[in-house]
């Protein structure tokens, strides 16, 4: 018995280990982006950046254990396991969305509005300028209000991307920002498989 909880506790902190080298070196790649000169001022912004996953991780990981003993607590009455796994994840979005402008405001002290939005770029996958580049190189003759909105839509969606728990999630935010562009230009006329093939 003592031999698996030791096991258990050394299996926890290889975890440990190689998350925390993971969001490191996540963090590493979008500060070097930021043309940051100034080693001390980068390892603040990359500290931010690590601490960011870090705290998006614990509400996440919060939320799972919370809705696995649910599960089990609750087994035998659905509409119970339902309403409970609802207000977990309410709590969760709202400490995530508590979270958000938090880090925001303290990325601000470092950085300016643009290098801002590289480090949303960074925690996206630049899908945002993926994305938009898309909708403009199939459609030549998009308006210019037509272009704003796109990027409207878009910025929305990394806003939200930008605090999801895994690229899928992340990219599925975008996903459901582009079923609204999409619709968008279908209302305006434009044949998005025809201009696709073109």
């Amino acid at each position: 018995m003592v031999t698996s909880a030791i096991a258990q506790t050394k299996e926890k902190a290889d975890q440990e280990k190689s998350y925390t080298q993971a969001i490191n070196s996540r963090a590493d790649k979008i500060v070097a982006t930021l043309g940051i000169h100034d080693s001390v001022k980068y390892s603040r912004v990359k500290n931010l950046i690590t601490n960011h996953y870090r705290n998006l991780n614990t509400i996440y990981s919060l939320r799972d254990t919370q809705i696995k003993v649910a599960r089990m607590q609750l087994s035998n009455d659905n509409d119970g396991l339902k309403k409970t796994i609802l207000k977990i994840q309410e709590r969760s979005d709202s400490d995530v969305a508590a979270l958000h402008p938090k880090f925001l405001l303290e990325l601000s002290k470092e950085l300016s509005s643009k290098q801002i939005d590289q480090v949303k770029d960074g925690l996206t996958y630049n899908v945002l300028n993926v994305t938009f580049n898309g909708y403009t190189q199939m459609i030549l003759n998009l308006t210019e209000e037509q272009k704003k909105q796109i990027m409207t839509w878009l910025i929305e969606a990394r806003e939200h991307a930008m605090d999801a728990e895994s690229s899928e999630k992340k990219h599925a935010w975008f996903g459901k920002y582009k079923g609204r562009i999409n619709n968008y230009l279908s209302a305006a006329g434009y044949d998005l498989k025809k201009e696709g093939e073109e």
